[in-house]
């Protein structure tokens, strides 16, 4: 859209000239791209999943490294082509990083929304893009701007005072998140004046980093990484900013990107050939130096290829050292600064088509073991669990507790709350009306003060327990809450699905009946889901405990009847064994032969009189083979 509106077309029209490119124009474009920047990277940066960041960071270091050092290497020989042809006598340090910034950098913000569009943010392919990009782009900056900082005593005493400036943010939003959380305890977000407070710490940061003379990109990322996840001043900036940035401030950022775009500056035979030469070799590199890094990763062929394609995106930081001057006293020669624009631009419109068929066509690369027995037990588990009242949470958590008990065996619990859709209702107030911190969408008010509640144990479990669980919300009509609930878990790429039990238990002991709705969704997960389901069954006091802070060990017991499901339920039982405060204990109930045979015969019997067989029984003496291996797989 970028490109159509600039001067490559619409724009060679006088009205829509007039209209977009006028004389402070220029000025108004870039103030509003850095707060575009600025509102992005600070949110690319709180939705960063530090752990897998963390576990993985050799693999998209190399991953990152491979294309970049190759591409570095090549640099130098092309570099000075250019010198030649533009004839650059000043400045030659600086242009050889733009050069090589060019050729090596990735563009994290295309790349995360390209997955997050195709729906691979789940998958281990999305995310290795994803934090590969990031790693890159943050090494591009950091070295760049020590470089900068070292070429005079007066930058790098600007570098230490951005470096002091931003640490002080970081460690002022912590207390602040701390405050407004306390703050408010009895609301569900925190309101927008103290958001404004942390958007102004940010901005200013972010000003004084472009006025000493460097990107604020890396310092409002930071910001953004350190900032405290739990609590309700976390949940309300992810909730106003996820949504602006996604709709509003990418697709605007990325036109204004396409905007800049003059395709009449490479009718020169020269600059159309030089144009080629160098997307090809930044393309070139790029593929070539992912490719060697995955094959010594072990990562499969296809992979490799979409990560390499993917890798080759750009149109953030080269953007952004493109269009400052070196010194104040010096601009970059225009036809430089036009070709260097062009490459970049058409480098992303070329690739960027490319790399998002690839993914939309690679299904087997999202796919994610969702059986448990064949899951290996330090990998990664992500699980789904669904409530739908406060008191479904405390059984739950203390569930994610077991599971997320070992530091080796990762987990990525998800929490959903089920909300069943009211009738249409249409609010009396105004917009200038509502209070401040209010929606003026209703959907926002569906659940109650259940909402409340669920947040509130949610954010003491992660305070104590420092397991980051991810929340969400299901506003449907209970008829047809069991197709949100699975495709949620074939989007999120869950391994096995947590459902609460329709009954409860009273003071008394006896189970009453909550809800009989939650029983017949409960049946329909069953049958569709795409993964494993688990129904819990809580106890209250007298059940199972979080195992986290908790002085005395629990017993726990499997009763193992044997089969698939029964299995799927011990391969479960592996995670909950690994935490240090639960004892655990199998019972397996093993078949008499007398009644293997009757079973067997009964059924040979129903099919020699033609009478129906609703299910076929499977070989049980093969069944009970797969059981005796699989038990034990685990015992040892």
């Amino acid at each position: 859209a970028g490109v159509v509106l600039g001067p490559s077309l619409l724009s060679r029209i006088q009205r829509v000239k007039d209209f977009f490119i006028q004389a402070s124009a220029a000025k108004y474009y870039q103030f509003f791209s850095f707060v575009c920047r600025m509102l992005f990277m600070f949110s690319i940066g709180l939705e960063t999943d530090v752990p897998y960041l963390r576990r993985n960071i050799r693999v998209v270091s190399i991953v990152a490294g491979g294309g970049s050092i190759l591409a570095c290497l090549f640099g130098g020989p092309f570099f000075w082509l250019l010198i030649k042809v533009f004839n650059v006598t000043k400045e030659r340090f600086a242009f050889y990083l733009l050069t090589l910034t060019v050729l090596a950098n990735s563009a994290s913000p295309i790349v995360i929304r390209m997955i997050a569009e195709t729906k691979f943010d789940t998958a281990d392919l999305g995310r290795m893009a994803i934090y590969s990009s990031l790693v890159n782009e943050m090494s591009c900056v950091t070295i760049v701007s020590t470089l900068k900082a070292f070429s005079s005593s007066g930058r790098f005493g600007g570098a230490i005072l951005i470096t002091l400036v931003t640490v002080a943010v970081i460690f002022v939003n912590k207390y602040l998140s701390y405050f407004f959380n306390k703050r408010n305890q009895n609301n569900r977000f925190v309101s927008n004046k103290e958001i404004f407070v942390i958007m102004f710490l940010l901005t200013c940061l972010a000003l004084y980093a472009e006025w000493v003379g460097y990107t604020a990109i890396f310092c409002c990322f930071l910001v953004g990484l350190m900032f405290p996840r739990e609590g309700k001043t976390a949940r309300t900036l992810l909730h106003k900013l996820t949504y602006s940035v996604n709709t509003f401030i990418l697709p605007v950022y990325f036109g204004y990107t396409g905007f800049q775009l003059d395709i009449s500056n490479i009718f020169n035979k020269l600059t159309l050939a030089l144009t080629v030469l160098m997307i090809l070799v930044s393309v070139g590199t790029r593929i070539v130096g992912t490719l060697a890094a995955c094959h010594y990763l072990m990562i499969p062929w296809n992979e490799s290829v979409i990560l390499s394609l993917l890798l080759c995106l750009k149109g953030n930081y080269d953007l952004i050292l493109i269009n400052t001057n070196p010194n104040p006293n010096m601009v970059w020669a225009a036809d430089l600064h036009d070709f260097l624009l062009t490459v970049v631009v058409l480098n992303t419109l070329i690739i960027g088509p490319v790399a998002a068929i690839l993914l939309n066509r690679e299904e087997s690369s999202a796919q994610y073991p969702t059986i448990l027995e064949i899951l290996n037990p330090e990998s990664e588990l992500r699980i789904l669990a669904c409530v739908y009242v406060p008191r479904h949470v405390s059984g739950h958590v203390s569930l994610i507790s077991a599971l997320g008990g070992c530091p080796t065996a990762p987990i990525k619990p998800y929490m959903v709350h089920l909300v069943e859709l009211p009738k249409k209702r249409k609010s009396k107030l105004m917009y200038h009306q509502l209070e401040d911190g209010d929606q003026y969408s209703d959907e926002e008010e569906y659940g109650g003060n259940d909402v409340l509640e669920i947040n509130d144990a949610l954010d003491a479990f992660i305070s104590e327990t420092k397991i980051l669980v991810h929340q969400s919300k299901i506003v449907a009509s209970f008829l047809t809450i069991n197709e949100d609930v699975c495709n949620g878990a074939e989007d999120l790429r869950v391994c096995i699905i947590f459902l609460p039990f329709h009954k409860h238990q009273r003071i008394d002991g006896k189970m009453e009946n909550s809800m009989e709705e939650i029983r017949a969704i409960n049946q329909k997960v069953l049958r569709h889901a795409p993964c494993s389901v688990g129904i819990f069954v809580d106890r209250g006091q007298t059940g199972f405990q979080q195992p986290h802070g908790s002085q005395c060990v629990q017993n726990i017991a499997i009763l193992f009847f044997g089969g698939p499901d029964d299995r799927e339920a011990l391969a479960c039982s592996k995670r909950i064994l690994m935490h240090s405060k639960v004892n655990l204990t199998v019972i397996r109930f093993l078949h008499k032969t007398t009644a293997c045979r009757s079973s067997n015969s009964w059924i040979n019997d129903a099919s020699q009189k033609d009478e129906e067989v609703i299910m076929a029984i499977s070989n049980i003496g093969t069944e009970n083979e797969i059981d005796n291996a699989f038990v034990e797989t685990f015992y040892n």
